[in-house]
């Protein structure tokens, strides 16, 4: 049942707050960390309702864990039938695994004059597929839900707060317009209630 595993995703960050904390070179960070996000993903039995739902107008993103060093967030994006980002930068690493429907990613270069030029054929991806996202590997994309009838919900582990980092809007004639995403929520998942679970003392 959707929502009701919390025990899944808490494993998860407990899981990535120790691959964190090796300190690990980004390549090695990016490929262990897919493997984790792929296993969650994997199983579509976690994610709380409210964080969940789409957005009438734009896509949303909520905040599911931001660690304490802002070393990495977890969030989930919920695209509306149809909703697409803007070409946009994340400045950070981060990794996306889908959970429901698809979404389509199309990555893009910045030409001398700024402007975004699309780079290769636009990824499709689906329930349990990860990909990662980096200055270092390529950190510009416009992404899509694939399909225009359903809701489609990718999860995203970046390596800040994500909601609170400077980034940018590539706009078709060149410029390059800052924003700070924030999150769609005001709370969070309650985690770390062990009180509905069985507890081994």
């Amino acid at each position: 049942m959707p929502g009701s595993n919390l025990a899944r995703l808490r494993s998860f960050l407990e899981a990535f707050a120790r691959l964190v904390e090796r300190q690990p070179g980004e390549a090695e960070l990016l490929r262990h960390g897919a493997e984790l996000l792929g296993a969650l993903v994997a199983v579509d039995d976690w994610l709380p309702s409210p964080c969940a739902q789409p957005g009438a107008d734009r896509y949303q993103q909520y905040l599911l864990h931001a660690d304490a060093q802002h070393r990495f967030s977890v969030v989930s994006f919920v695209w509306g039938p149809g909703q697409s980002t803007p070409v946009h930068d994340h400045t950070v690493w981060g990794l996306i695994g889908m959970l429901r429907g698809a979404e389509e990613s199309q990555s893009f270069s910045l030409d001398c004059d700024g402007t975004p030029r699309p780079v290769g054929k636009p990824l499709t991806l689906r329930p349990g597929q990860v990909e990662a996202v980096s200055p270092s590997i390529g950190d510009i994309h416009q992404v899509s839900n694939r399909y225009s009838d359903q809701t489609s919900i990718s999860i995203h582990v970046y390596g800040a707060n994500i909601g609170a980092v400077r980034r940018h809007v590539f706009t078709e004639d060149g410029d390059a317009r800052p924003f700070v995403s924030g999150y769609a929520n005001t709370s969070l998942p309650n985690i770390w209630d062990l009180s509905k679970e069985a507890v081994t003392p």
